[in-house]
């Protein structure tokens, strides 16, 4: 069965959901389009009883290069960001918290940039694997504004300390193959996406209450000191002072005054 919501792809075969952003042309940037059909596409998988684990993937020469900048100038895009939307997430944290709370496994599959939104998205992922010449960043800090589409309770575990705090501080761009030196990725392949479908396959051959379980568990022992919940709710408040301050417009115009609308 195959679905196409504006803009992102879902065909599921042999217990397998591929999902593709397919917004190529903006390098998969996030708009509100995109934001709608990715936790569509979560909610759709979540609802399945036939997909055993999902490869994430982006079309074209990229897989996510974050939000579009012409979606966060528009202050009208930009709700209340304390709300919960998605149980313990905002709608804007649930396109990467939503790959981390889905029952099965998900393996990511990144190339060209992941940026900003794109990488927390891609971190939500179980499992991620990077053509060597990736470009990674958390980006967000090159805008005034800090990572809050779940990325704090995503990279804890993943890096050490200081290290996720240098790529927080400096949005400091990391290839493929530091990012995998670093544990930002599971390990680089020159054909990322076929590496993945090939995981998946080996995933999908176990049983699936077994891997719901295992992933339920996971969940379990790795949370830390502060629920997820409590740091989901601390970013959107974060964020939401940083947005209703002057810099992040400034720093938009200066973006739209140069190279264009996207990370």
């Amino acid at each position: 069965m195959d679905t196409d919501n504006a803009g992102v792809v879902i065909e599921v075969r042999d217990g397998i959901a591929e999902v593709l952003l397919n917004r190529p042309d903006k390098l998969n940037a996030l708009d509100r389009a995109m934001f709608d059909a990715i936790n569509a596409a979560i909610e759709e998988i979540g609802r399945r009883d036939d997909v055993s684990v999902v490869v994430l993937s982006g079309a074209g020469p990229a897989f996510c290069a974050g939000i579009d900048l012409a979606f966060l100038g528009d202050p009208g895009n930009l709700p209340d960001l304390s709300v919960r939307t998605h149980g313990e997430a905002n709608y804007f944290q649930q396109v990467a918290w939503g790959w981390r709370t889905l029952g099965v496994p998900v393996v990511a599959a990144l190339h060209g940039v992941v940026f900003g939104g794109g990488l927390q998205i891609a971190l939500g992922a179980d499992i991620r694997i990077a053509h060597p010449d990736t470009k990674l960043a958390v980006m967000e800090a090159r805008w005034g504004l800090v990572p809050d589409m779940a990325g704090y309770p995503l990279l804890r575990g993943l890096l050490r300390n200081d290290v996720a705090r240098e790529l927080v501080y400096t949005a400091r761009q990391v290839s493929g193959l530091e990012a995998a030196q670093l544990g930002l990725v599971t390990r680089t392949a020159e054909d990322p996406h076929g590496e993945a479908l090939r995981v998946a396959h080996e995933i999908a051959a176990s049983s699936r209450a077994s891997l719901i379980a295992a992933k339920r568990l996971f969940r379990v022992a790795q949370d830390e000191a502060a629920p997820a919940r409590d740091v989901l709710l601390a970013e959107s408040r974060e964020q939401q002072v940083l947005i209703e301050s002057e810099e992040p417009a400034l720093r938009l115009a200066a973006a739209f005054g140069g190279r264009g609308a996207v990370d």
